[in-house]
């Protein structure tokens, strides 16, 4: 292994994810561009070991240490790229922080982001999830990335189309999983902005600050308000946001459901389906604010899981398997959780 220099072992992951959890790397490798992640695949003993690729850790459950090696992507940039009548290109290095980018993109009078501000985590780690935030998803202002391709050794470059994006999937999640490691994202912000306020809650606080014809800019300070007065700081209250994918049912289970809870909070898709508040319903089966173990669900948001201290990946997941059954009994629907449980 003489061959990557900057290897460490035995490395504590508690600083690099959110939820706070106390768990070990065999491994971690800081990863700078692609040349550190050649030095790995020509590297016999190293590219045998099982791979975990890490950002900010915003969404990530580490469940036990982790026997293998940790690529933690620290490649850092941030620059506009190109720009034609209809968008201004912005390209980011995977280990940019994926808020320090969306105010990058303020500071230099483009809009497209501000919807997704205060989101956690990493840009590298962004396209996997496909982010997305008060109407808006990542692929809305996606055009290109950059990967590493660990069966070639060679650099890969995926449009929108190739990405396969979906309500919180993507390619990454399936075909080009544990294959792909992203190094950089491109952006394009179109020249002829409008805001996207068809998120209720948010056009409700961009009317209570009086803008009329709020600014890019604006929208995000409101989009922060919310997300601070909702969700909790990961600094102060270890968590990785929201939990739970807000789940998708076809119009007639819907219907059912409305017809047993008139109440039900929904809304309908493009397709003719309906996705349904995951917190809401958590809510109405009694967890917000309850505990168990060193893990609990937040008080001011049942969608949101939290580590009251020194809690173990096993009392979240412990956590989250009770609200599922509880959730799934009362209402038939299987709630599908966001991070990725290692």
């Amino acid at each position: 292994m003489a061959s990557v220099p900057t290897l460490q072992s035995g490395v504590s992951l508690r600083p690099f994810n959110t939820f706070g959890i106390d768990a070990s790397a065999r491994l971690l490798l800081p990863v700078h561009g692609a040349d550190d992640l050649r030095a790995v695949r020509n590297d016999p003993a190293l590219r045998s070991l099982p791979r975990l690729v890490l950002g900010g850790g915003s969404n990530l459950l580490l469940t036990g240490d982790f026997p293998g090696l940790v690529l933690h992507m620290r490649g850092q940039g941030i620059a506009i790229v190109g720009e034609d009548a209809q968008a201004t290109l912005v390209r980011a290095a995977a280990g940019e922080n994926w808020h320090g980018l969306v105010q990058w993109t303020l500071a230099h009078g483009l809009g497209g982001m501000e919807n997704l501000s205060l989101i956690p985590g990493s840009v590298g780690a962004s396209p996997i999830q496909n982010i997305g935030a008060y109407g808006s998803e990542l692929k809305d202002c996606f055009h290109s990335l950059t990967a590493f391709d660990f069966d070639t050794g060679e650099l890969l470059t995926l449009d929108r189309a190739a990405c396969e994006f979906g309500y919180r999937d993507s390619v990454f999640k399936h075909r080009l999983r544990g294959r792909a490691v992203i190094l950089d994202v491109t952006f394009a912000l179109p020249r002829a902005w409008q805001p996207d306020l068809r998120y209720a809650e948010l056009a409700q606080e961009v009317a209570a600050r009086g803008l009329s014809a709020p600014k890019p800019a604006e929208i995000s300070e409101a989009v922060i308000a919310i997300r601070r007065r909702k969700l909790p700081d990961p600094a102060a209250i270890g968590n990785a946001g929201s939990f739970f994918k807000n789940p998708v049912v076809s119009s007639s289970q819907r219907d059912a459901l409305l017809a047993l809870h008139p109440q039900l909070v929904s809304y309908a898709q493009g397709d003719g389906s309906y996705k349904l508040a995951a917190g809401w319903l958590i809510d109405q089966c009694g967890w917000k604010g309850r505990t168990m173990g060193a893990a609990g669900v937040y008080e001011k948001q049942a969608l949101v899981l939290v580590n009251r201290g020194e809690a173990r990946g096993a009392d979240v997941v412990a956590l989250a398997t009770a609200i599922q059954r509880d959730v799934e009994r009362r209402f038939g629907v299987m709630l599908e959780p966001e991070p990725v449980f290692v």
